[in-house]
């Protein structure tokens, strides 16, 4: 094949010009948008540079700690460090599955997790559904700012509004003493601990899981609403047939990273209500790697809680993701 042939075919296949192709070199393939990869890198080298920060934080708090796992498979000293402690295999992992107490906050921490995603995960949908109803943007805009407000407050803060207001001597119960009913404080009912956070979470997140999904709504065109009312579909037909089918890739990617994390219900927010409740309804798996661990100096048997639930957590992950692809979204990554 002749080299005019070559730059031809180059072109044709590629969809330009013979003479951008005629400058390429034989041995370099063209991307799918027509450019190399070293003109994409030069095109985008200023976002890439924003990226750095990101990266060494990322680096520094999350994949450098990841090294401490080591712990789970030694009997840690921290006098002696990680070079001269004792190696035990996989011991600390044969007390752990064998511990009633690790279980139980195992349990706890599916039963937690579960109410949440069942109560939780759909509220930030219905806010954004209703937000995106209103027609004033003025409106529409306070109404946000008030909801997703609660994001920025401590747990410390979070959970002592809840005590002003369902306590014992909150807000609640003061109105059933003055008219005669039961007093319930919701506080510290271990039953209904499970519900109390769930409640709590939904007054302080859900605000701002609402951006993902007005983003998501935003991109839907709005020229499909206006066919879908000449002819003739009301509200609610608009709704189920463009308005949830535009959000669906975004609300499965939601679920997702909620399945992976579905194992970290909230440390601070245990931490802080463990006394009221007591230890059978709130210890949860993070709660228990720290007080097993941290506070009783056993800091190989925390990191072992820790790397069992970072491992199923990576599981469920996966699999989420996995299940996403067979409904044909795309999830964390395409296939």
């Amino acid at each position: 094949m002749t080299s005019t042939a070559r730059v031809r075919e180059v072109a044709s296949t590629t969809r330009i010009d013979p003479a951008t192709a005629a400058r390429r070199k034989p041995g370099r393939r063209p991307a799918a948008d027509g450019m190399t990869r070293r003109t994409r890198l030069r095109r985008d080298r200023t976002l890439l540079v924003m990226t750095v920060p990101a990266l060494v934080l990322l680096v520094a708090f999350t994949c450098v700690p990841m090294l401490g796992s080591v712990m789970a498979f030694q009997f840690y000293d921290v006098y002696t460090g990680f070079w001269d402690s004792v190696w035990v295999g996989t011991a600390n992992f044969q007390q752990l599955l064998a511990d009633p107490l690790f279980w139980q906050a195992f349990r706890n921490t599916l039963v937690i997790s579960a109410v949440q995603l069942v109560l939780y995960f759909p509220v930030p949908i219905a806010l954004a559904l209703l937000l995106d109803s209103i027609l004033s943007a003025r409106i529409r805009s306070f109404i946000q700012s008030v909801v997703y407000l609660p994001h920025f407050f401590s747990w410390v803060l979070v959970v002592t509004i809840f005590q002003q207001m369902l306590g014992g001597a909150g807000a609640l119960n003061s109105f059933l003493r003055r008219h005669g009913f039961a007093v319930w404080d919701v506080m510290t009912d271990p039953a209904a601990f499970k519900y109390l956070i769930t409640a709590q979470a939904v007054w302080k997140e859900a605000g701002w899981g609402v951006i993902v999904f007005l983003a998501a709504l935003a991109a839907i065109d709005q020229q499909r609403y206006e066919a879908a009312a000449v002819d003739g579909a009301g509200r609610w037909r608009r709704m189920w047939h463009i308005t949830l089918p535009g959000m669906r890739g975004v609300i499965v990617l939601m679920l997702v990273l909620r399945l992976g994390n579905a194992l970290a219900v909230g440390f601070e927010q245990m931490l802080i209500q463990r006394d009221a409740v007591g230890r059978d309804a709130s210890e949860v798996l993070d709660t228990f790697a720290y007080f097993y661990g941290v506070v009783n100096n056993n800091f190989s048997y925390g990191a072992a809680a820790g790397l069992f639930k970072g491992v199923l957590s990576l599981v469920l992950i996966l699999a989420a993701n996995k299940l996403a692809h067979a409904f044909g979204e795309d999830g964390l990554y395409r296939r």
